[in-house]
């Protein structure tokens, strides 16, 4: 059964996607709805979905102000609004579809198939991750195993300059200049690489401390190997240091 919560300030509007989702599909529930944007980041952030329909335009917080105040988006995303302007927004948002008001049956129905595409593509890479943590741990853990593009790639801590931080996603710099996307943020990848060689020297960065060249104290920042430069937050300074 796939999970559902639908935020939105009108309220009749919930009535009607509510009447509309029971009448297409059995596999989805409304497990919650919300007309005030505080309450359901509450919710969502101390319980499991599968999906959350959002409205955009509200009163207190728009619908692209709360996704930002949800700490973990491993659910799909919905937008619903009666404004067409928000789609490019939407899809930066990593929503996985765009609803316009009112709701066209034939769009809903499209959207439920997305949906369930979302949940069970979900489902089997959580299990893939589970894999690859057991694999890491068994084998040696100086090679790193990132899964990208359906494939599977095997780094050695060495060839990792830098992993930098856009979000959902991450990219992995290497040695010899290429950049490997993967969909993880970046207190996933944190997990996966040794803290005796890397460490999260901002929030969006994590440096190969092996690959260090310079440290400009003043400036609070840090030259890499291929002369990245690469900012030190004053949160992480001192345990930056403490690391020489």
């Amino acid at each position: 059964m796939i999970r559902a919560v639908i935020v939105d300030d009108e309220p009749k509007a919930i009535q009607g996607l509510t009447w509309e989702l029971s009448n297409f599909n059995d596999d989805l529930e409304i497990i919650k709805t919300f007309t005030e944007a505080d309450k359901a980041i509450e919710y969502i952030n101390s319980n499991v979905l599968d999906c959350l329909f959002l409205d955009i335009e509200m009163p207190t917080m728009d619908g692209f102000q709360l996704l930002k105040k949800i700490e973990r988006k491993d659910f799909a995303v919905v937008i619903t609004t009666a404004y067409n302007e928000y789609a490019i927004k939407a899809l930066k948002n990593q929503a996985i579809d765009y609803l316009l008001k009112p709701i066209d049956s034939d769009d809903l129905e499209e959207t439920l198939s997305r949906i369930k595409n979302y949940y069970s593509k979900t489902s089997s890479t959580s299990k893939f991750d589970k894999i690859l943590s057991s694999f890491n741990e068994k084998f040696n853990r100086r090679k790193i195993t990132i899964s990208t593009d359906g494939k599977l790639v095997f780094l050695e801590e060495s060839e990792i300059l830098f992993v930098e931080s856009d979000g959902n996603y991450c990219s992995i710099h290497t040695t010899n200049n290429k950049k490997i996307v993967i969909t993880k943020k970046l207190k996933e990848v944190n997990t996966l690489l040794p803290d005796d060689h890397f460490f999260r020297i901002h929030n969006s960065f994590i440096i190969n401390l092996n690959k260090i060249k310079e440290f400009l104290k003043s400036d609070g920042y840090v030259i890499l190997e291929n002369n990245n430069r690469i900012p030190v937050s004053r949160q992480k300074k001192s345990d930056f240091l403490d690391k020489f």
